[in-house]
C-alpha cells in the first residue's frame, strides 16, 4: 500500500512537470494550452499536495503570467480558472499570489471592454478564493479599489425584469452576478472587517432586488450577502433599517408564507429570509419594533408549525422570535417599574 502511494505521488509529479513543459512550448497553440490547463486543474483540484508541488516547480507563477500575456481568450479563461482551483486547494498558493499586483491585474480584466462575461466570471472567482478566510486578501481588495468594482457589478450586471435563465446570454450574466454576490460575502466575513461599511452603498439596491423578485435565484444570494454585511455591525444594521430594508424583508416573508402551504421551496426560502431578519436585529432588538406592523411574529409562528423543517431551521426561527419579542419585554419592564 505504501509503495502504491509513493508511485502515485511520483506519477503526479511527473505529469505536472510534463504539463508545465507543454504549456511553455505550445504558446502558438491555444487549444493545446487549454487542454493542458484543464488537466492541471483536474490533478490539483482539492489536492493540496499536488498544488503545492506545482507551486514549487514554478507552475503557479507561469500560469499567472500566462493569464496576463496570452492573446487568446480561451487560454486566459482556463488559466484564471486553474489559478483559482490551485489557490483554493492550498493556503501557501493563496499566500503566494495574494498581492496588490494580482488584484490590479484582475481589475484590468473586469474593466476591459473586450473581456467577455465568462472571462469576468473567472476573474471574480480568483478574487473570491484570494479573499476567502484571508484578512490580507480582504485588505487588498479594499485598498486596490477592487471591491468598488465588485459593487458596481452587483448593481449593473443583472436586470430582474429581463432575467430569463433559460436564455444563454441572460444565464451567463446571472452566473456572473451570483459569483459577485459570493465574492462580496467573502470580502466582509471571516474575519469581519471594514468592508462591511463599504458594502453599505449597495444595500438600497439589495432592497430593490427583494422588492422585485421572490425567486430563489435572487433571494438566496441577496440574503446571504445581507446577513454577512450586517452581522455584528450596528452602523450597517441601522443604515439598512433606515432605507426600509427591514420593512422589505418583512413583506418578502409575508409573500413567501402566502404560498408556503403549497410550495416546499417557499418554506425553505422563508427560513432564509428569517435568518436575515434576525441578523439585522440581533444586536439591537429595538430595531425590531419596525416588524410589529407586519405581524412578523405571527408569520414566524406559522412558519415554525411546518413539519418539513429540520431542527436547525426551527432553532433559527425560535431565536428570531426571541429577538423580535425581546424589546416588548423591555418596554413592559420599564412600564411596571
Amino acid at each position: 500500500m505504501e509503495i502504491q502511494k509513493v508511485q502515485k505521488k511520483q506519477y503526479m509529479k511527473t505529469d505536472l512537470n510534463l504539463l508545465l513543459e507543454c504549456l511553455k512550448y505550445q504558446m502558438d497553440c491555444p487549444v493545446s494550452q487549454k487542454e493542458a490547463l484543464i488537466t492541471i486543474y483536474s490533478i490539483c483540484h482539492q489536492n493540496s499536495e499536488a498544488s503545492e508541488y506545482f507551486r514549487e516547480i514554478g507552475g503557479l507563477m507561469f500560469i499567472n503570467d500566462l493569464a496576463k500575456s496570452s492573446v487568446h481568450c480561451i487560454v486566459k479563461e482556463a488559466a484564471l480558472f486553474t489559478l483559482g482551483v490551485i489557490i483554493e486547494s492550498n493556503v501557501y498558493c493563496q499566500q503566494t499570489l495574494c498581492t496588490s499586483a494580482l488584484f490590479e491585474d484582475l481589475i484590468v480584466f473586469l474593466i476591459n471592454e473586450d473581456s467577455g462575461v465568462n472571462l469576468k466570471r473567472m476573474s471574480v472567482y480568483v478574487i473570491l478564493v484570494l479573499v476567502s478566510n484571508n484578512s490580507n486578501g480582504q485588505t487588498y481588495v479594499r485598498d486596490t479599489g477592487c471591491i468598488g468594482l465588485l459593487l458596481q457589478l452587483f448593481r449593473t450586471t443583472l436586470s430582474t425584469s429581463k432575467m430569463n435563465l433559460s436564455d444563454e446570454s441572460s444565464n451567463q450574466c446571472y452566473q456572473l452576478w451570483s459569483s459577485v454576490c459570493s465574492t462580496l460575502c467573502a470580502c466582509v466575513n471571516n474575519p469581519q472587517n471594514d468592508n462591511q461599511n463599504i458594502c453599505c452603498s449597495v444595500l438600497p439596491y439589495a432592497k430593490e432586488w427583494l422588492e422585485s423578485s421572490t425567486e430563489p435565484e435572487i433571494v438566496r444570494p441577496i440574503c446571504s450577502f445581507l446577513c454577512l454585511t450586517v452581522a455584528n455591525n450596528s452602523y450597517v444594521q441601522k443604515y439598512f433599517v433606515s432605507v426600509g430594508g427591514l420593512d422589505t424583508l418583512a413583506k418578502v416573508l409575508i409573500r413567501l408564507m402566502q404560498d408556503s402551504s403549497v410550495s416546499h421551496s417557499n418554506t425553505k426560502l422563508a427560513v432564509v429570509v428569517t435568518k436575515t431578519l434576525d441578523a439585522c436585529i440581533a444586536n439591537d432588538s429595538a430595531m425590531g419594533v419596525v416588524l410589529t406592523k407586519y405581524h412578523t411574529v405571527s408569520e414566524l409562528l406559522k412558519l415554525l408549525s411546518h413539519d418539513t423543517l429540520d431542527t436547525g431551521e426551527k432553532v433559527s426561527i425560535i431565536l428570531t422570535i426571541g429577538h423580535c419579542t425581546e424589546v416588548c419585554g423591555k418596554i413592559f419592564f420599564l412600564f411596571i417599574t
